[in-house]
């Protein structure tokens, strides 16, 4: 068994579930962001996501002097490569999430999200070779038969769901990739750099046809857009910042709050409806979590 603890693990640990619960529930919030960007569509609100974040990252490394190591990141071969796949994983997962927000579909989007574990899990599995536990093949099953409840109640597959799933674990499995030599701020810099590029013209080519909404909706819809940027990298900063200092099991445990806060947010505030079958759906996704989170307590109970 490990010793206890020491005063200044103990305040490390404070700090990085505090960094860890501020970035979950920003993230969980940003939905209410997107749906205040009306009428700006997806790709639109998208483009205008990565040239604000690119903008904001170059800000703040400017103030920790941290262009050199993100000019190392450009000039590595391998790891610039998987970056700049990672970037458009990750440009997918903003599609499907913001579409999904602005049609009024955010509870589907956070089945998604929920999935998104048992879809990283089965990635380890394919692709890293990793085995399955018990509970793990339970949660799977459950959260199969999730997927399925809730397209029945829905009438079609829930497409949108594997969307956001799947993009956002394969997104995880290249940045395991990529493993640690990269910071989320020179990561991101990368990554959004790399879409800049093509989000730039597309702005460009909408404005030339008078399809722009950036101006014509007031001064409080431009600043919407431009708060886009610092809303995608202060979450993601701030959980590098918990990731070095918790337990993965905390991390693993605190990643069912944004999900949540995205239903949560879906039914009661946005509206959306919910047919029996989809609460049957997601009381057995539910479940599955639960299952999960379990694994991962006790996982964590035997490492001690």
């Amino acid at each position: 068994m490990n010793p206890d603890p020491s005063p200044d693990s103990n305040a490390l640990r404070r700090t990085g579930l505090a960094n860890g619960l501020a970035a979950y529930l920003l993230w969980g919030l940003i939905p209410l962001l997107f749906a205040a960007a009306a009428p700006t569509g997806a790709l639109e609100l998208v483009s205008h996501r990565v040239i604000w974040s690119l903008l904001f990252c170059a800000i703040l490394l400017a103030f920790t002097g941290g262009f050199k190591r993100t000019w190392k990141i450009v000039r590595s071969g391998r790891t610039f490569w998987l970056l700049a796949l990672a970037s458009v994983l990750i440009a997918v997962n903003w599609t499907g999430f913001v579409y999904g927000v602005e049609t009024g579909r955010l509870v589907e989007v956070s089945l998604g999200y929920y999935l998104n574990p048992l879809i990283s899990i089965g990635l380890g599995v394919v692709f890293l070779g990793e085995k399955l536990r018990p509970l793990q093949w339970l949660a799977a099953g459950f959260g199969l038969t999730a997927v399925i409840i809730v397209g029945l109640g829905i009438g079609r597959m829930p497409y949108l769901a594997f969307t956001v799933a799947l993009s956002f674990g394969l997104y995880g499995l290249v940045k395991n990739k990529v493993g640690g030599r990269v910071g989320a701020l020179e990561g991101m810099t990368v990554e959004s750099a790399v879409l800049a590029i093509p989000s730039a013209i597309y702005l460009l080519v909408l404005a030339s046809q008078g399809l722009s909404t950036f101006t014509g909706f007031g001064v409080g819809h431009v600043i919407i857009i431009l708060v886009t940027g610092p809303a995608t990298a202060i979450p993601l900063i701030l959980f590098s910042a918990a990731a070095r200092r918790i337990p993965l099991s905390w991390v693993g445990m605190l990643q069912y709050i944004t999900p949540t806060m995205q239903f949560i947010t879906g039914v009661f505030i946005l509206g959306e409806s919910m047919s029996t079958t989809r609460w049957i759906g997601f009381f057995v996704i539910w479940v599955a979590v639960v299952l999960l989170c379990t694994d991962i307590v006790r996982r964590s109970r035997r490492r001690l």
